[in-house]
């Protein structure tokens, strides 16, 4: 088998982008636009988690549907990973899949889990000051992260959207996206920037803070996956963040802004 060439590279990135993260920036720049049309900024409102019907059992399906649905991007880019790894010349007979290769693995649970919490720190707290600052400048709207009714289900289901954010982005935007800027010939602070930029662009629908925040949270996270090769403390770090805030917020009602 062939390794893929660089067209080949490119257009396999356009459709993944296309059908996951790529999209969502598209959406997220018209959805700005409308708000922007309408009213100021700050009288708008970002709401993350919205209940989608009336009936409780009706609603936990489609929350579900859309979890599991969201991750087949994520399936796709592990088998796109795995497939050019194998078919490389030299790499015949190699061990170690995609997972293996983005570090999207238990092997060292501990440290992950130390560097996910000391990310969570590092960007969560700062957040905080920066949605304050972004709706006193009037530049991002007020953030709902979680709008759904109170069942016995909210709490699982409000944790697995966050681990669905998490896995998602991180898996796309940092380990695949990466690796395949890598394999166009750009530089590693080029590969960061546009990975930085289209993570910020998909928040862009939460006002430019969230776009400012989510974008240097992105250089963050790109620049340790280049020192370390493992996506998971990333995943880690993103999940946490995205938990506190879901529950947080449907548990006390407190608004907070987040990537």
């Amino acid at each position: 088998m062939l390794v893929p060439s660089r067209r080949r590279l490119r257009l396999e990135v356009w459709i993944v982008l296309g059908l996951s993260l790529g999209q969502s920036a598209v959406y997220s720049v018209v959805q700005l636009l409308d708000k922007m049309t309408r009213a100021p900024l700050a009288e708008g409102t970002s709401t993350l988690n919205r209940s989608q019907s009336t009936r409780e059992y009706f609603d936990l399906t489609y929350q579900l549907l859309d979890i599991i649905f969201a991750l087949v991007p994520v399936l796709l880019v592990l088998y796109f990973l795995t497939d050019q790894r194998h078919a490389a010349p030299g790499e015949a007979g190699q061990s170690g899949s995609a997972f293996r290769k983005l570090g999207f693995n238990f092997a060292r649970p501990g440290r992950d889990l130390l560097q996910g919490l000391g990310l969570a720190a590092l960007i969560g707290i700062p957040s905080l000051g920066l949605y304050a600052a972004g709706r006193a400048l009037g530049i991002t709207t007020a953030i709902i992260p979680s709008a759904l009714d109170a069942y016995w289900w909210t709490v699982p289901v409000l944790i697995l959207s966050a681990v669905r954010h998490a896995v998602l982005e991180e898996v796309i935007v940092v380990g695949y996206l990466l690796d395949r800027f890598g394999k166009f010939g750009w530089s590693t602070p080029l590969a960061i920037a546009v990975s930085s930029v289209l993570r910020g662009s998909y928040h862009l629908y939460q006002g430019f803070g969230p776009f400012i925040g989510n974008a240097i949270m992105g250089v963050v996270f790109a620049w340790l996956y280049t020192r370390t090769r493992r996506v998971m403390p990333l995943v880690i770090a993103h999940a946490l963040l995205d938990i506190v805030a879901f529950v947080g917020f449907s548990l006390f009602g407190k608004a907070v802004g987040l990537g």
